[in-house]
């Protein structure tokens, strides 16, 4: 399965890039903005050796290594592809109105296609082929802080997104994920599908409410996505799916601050699979907590859904027979920033479970759970410019008992703007 997907995943540079303030130009009433980031890194990669790596029913993993050897060398984007992102926004009787679009290309050469899902197949990491660029955002906003804000478009989704967003790994590498065959994509993995699944970017149109002593409530429908990994042809979706988030930040002191969030997650599949009717319905939430005390951080997250997959969204979220698989996944992270030195490491699980008996039967080597430690060093050369290192450990399980074990390290830098 995981040669069919690569690692897809990046996400908005509103931690990173916003804190570079990026670049603004003001013309009649409106406002012009840009941000953006580069980032590369070395990826060093020691696999599970051909001879004694177990097959594994995955998407995302301990890589394994092939009959050449087990040592990959890579150089390319990290869990951030590349990004340029252009806002422009204005008020207009008493509303403010924006929108906004965000262009990401990566270093990796993938011509095939989409730069993420590559369609021809073959090797594309060949001379006289190019990057690849994926416009992930397009959507508008309109409200105030009286009326709540409206945000319709393309845009990352609410399940998720608190986990990813922050990862320490964000501007780094984490789990290498693709970074680890000849073909790499654009991103690798960080702690996707080790502690939480892809947030994804979709087509909605969601509302948040104005802040009542520091909450917010954020509900929304999106377009219903079909399934990578079920056989079978998709049938249109006869309703969209539906999201929700909770959010609540305050200020204890002015060293010490507290967030959390919870979110829900529901839409229905429905295929058409040897001329018979599938369908389920995949259902998620996850919560995450962060408490920052000065220069410490902590953070926690936990995932639990049926029929929403590991990995990404609806990635074997099902035995392809109706039955939705259960999955669950928690990341627990520590940072410690000492002067313009964050030192960092963190611990994710994303477990699997068969749908039926009969899954078992049919799917002995179902991918039971993939588990990571990774540890950090990110140093602010300048207040735009971090100088990074990371080590990850990665550890791929079967429900028949079979393992897979890598180990990856990474050091590059990443300019934001």
């Amino acid at each position: 399965m995981q040669k069919y997907f690569v690692a897809a995943f990046t996400f908005a540079l509103a931690l990173w890039c916003g804190s570079a303030q990026g670049i603004d130009l003001t013309a009649n009433d409106w406002t012009f903005s840009v941000n953006g980031n580069i980032n590369v890194h070395y990826i060093y990669s020691s696999c599970q050796n051909a001879e004694s790596a177990a097959t594994i029913t995955t998407v995302g993993g301990a890589c394994t290594g092939t009959a050449s050897g087990s040592s990959v060398s890579n150089i390319g984007n990290g869990l951030l592809p590349a990004a340029l992102t252009f806002g422009v926004s204005t008020t207009q009787n008493g509303i403010d109105i924006a929108a906004h679009f965000g262009l990401y290309p990566g270093i990796a050469t993938n011509d095939g296609g989409s730069p993420n899902l590559q369609v021809n197949q073959g090797d594309s990491n060949v001379g006289l082929g190019t990057t690849g660029l994926d416009v992930r955002q397009v959507f508008m906003t309109f409200g105030n802080k009286d009326m709540g804000t409206f945000t319709l478009g393309r845009n990352f989704g609410l399940f998720g997104f608190d986990a990813i967003i922050n990862d320490m790994t964000l501007p780094g590498v984490g789990v290498a994920g693709s970074a680890s065959t000849a073909t790499p994509s654009n991103t690798t993995l960080g702690s996707i599908g080790f502690g939480y699944i892809y947030v994804d970017t979709l087509a909605q149109m969601n509302y948040t409410t104005p802040s009542f002593a520091g909450a917010t409530l954020t509900v929304g429908i999106f377009d219903p996505l079909n399934s990578l990994t079920d056989p079978g042809a998709p049938s249109p979706k006869k309703a969209p799916g539906f999201h929700a988030k909770l959010a609540y930040k305050t200020e204890f002191t002015e060293d010490l601050k507290f967030y959390a969030s919870a979110t829900v997650f529901h839409q229905k599949q429905d295929y058409v699979a040897t001329a018979d009717a599938v369908q389920y319905s995949s259902t998620g939430g996850d919560v995450f907590a962060q408490i920052k005390f000065q220069g410490l951080e902590f953070d926690g997250s936990y995932y639990y859904g049926k029929g929403i997959g590991t990995t990404s969204l609806f990635i074997l979220a099902s035995d392809g027979l109706g039955h939705a698989r259960k999955s669950d996944g928690y990341l627990l992270q520590g940072t410690y920033t000492l002067g313009a030195v964050k030192f960092g490491a963190n611990y994710g699980v994303s477990k699997l479970d068969f749908a039926s008996a009969e899954d078992a039967t049919t799917v002995p080597n179902l991918l039971s759970k993939n588990s990571k430690v990774t540890g950090g060093v990110y140093y602010s050369l300048t207040k735009n410019l971090t100088i990074l290192s990371e080590v990850s450990r990665a550890w791929t399980e079967a429900h028949d008992g079979a393992e897979n074990k890598s180990i990856n390290a990474n050091a590059g830098a990443y300019l934001s703007f």
